[in-house]
């Protein structure tokens, strides 16, 4: 498959032109334009080195709001309110941490200085969201993503406490039920998100979908 070199005009070739791995483009930049452009494509980018990469893969992780699975340590969680939940209260100390926690078999990440430059300035136009919790006084964890019309895409989550990135994901899965969100994007398969209900759906379902519930 072809790879697409993006330049200065905002678009994007078709998804069904990614590869098997759903790379798809390298290149442009991550102005805000751009960035709400490729989400509601479908499409999202991830850094290699110094490049610029827009993904599409297929099939896409996904969560439904209403096949979210809480555990029961969660609940226990809640029930001793031994953390605060907030939301955007602290979305730059958020990015920085995801892009700075240490996590097992990673030795860098994606979030690069231009990367947290581009989705704080989503966040103070009202696109990029943080959860947060904490704990006595201090941030313990939490995660930012993207929200257009009724649908969440996900992106980094961090814990500086035990279970505190579980118990924020937990919180605002149950604050998107109140706002009527359908879909929450997890972009790519990972163990612990299955934990709590995210499943593979095909591309061009995930692609359906978005195109309805992000014009809502």
């Amino acid at each position: 498959m072809p790879l697409f070199v993006l330049d200065t005009e905002i678009s994007f070739p078709p998804v069904c032109l990614a590869g098997p791995d759903g790379l798809l483009a390298m290149g442009g930049d991550l102005s805000k334009n751009r960035l709400i452009e490729a989400y509601k494509r479908g499409i999202f980018p991830w850094y290699e080195g110094d490049t610029i990469l827009w993904w599409s893969p297929d099939p896409r992780f996904v969560l439904y709001p209403d096949e979210f699975r809480m555990s029961s340590r969660t609940q226990t969680l809640i029930r001793k309110s031994a953390f605060r939940f907030t939301i955007n209260e602290a979305f730059p100390e958020v990015i920085s941490a995801c892009k700075t926690i240490k996590r097992p078999g990673q030795t860098g990440t994606w979030i690069t200085p231009e990367v947290e430059k581009a989705y704080t300035l989503l966040h103070r136009v009202g696109y990029a969201h943080s959860a947060e919790v904490w704990q006595d006084g201090q941030l313990a964890g939490g995660l930012y993503g993207i929200r257009i019309g009724k649908v969440f895409f996900g992106e980094s989550m961090f814990s500086r406490v035990s279970q505190a990135s579980k118990l924020a994901f937990t919180l605002y899965v149950q604050q998107l039920i109140k706002e009527e969100t359908e879909l929450i994007d997890c972009q790519v398969y990972t163990p612990y998100l299955e934990s709590f209900g995210a499943r593979m759906i095909p591309r061009v379902e995930f692609i359906k979908e978005i195109q309805n519930l992000v014009s809502r």
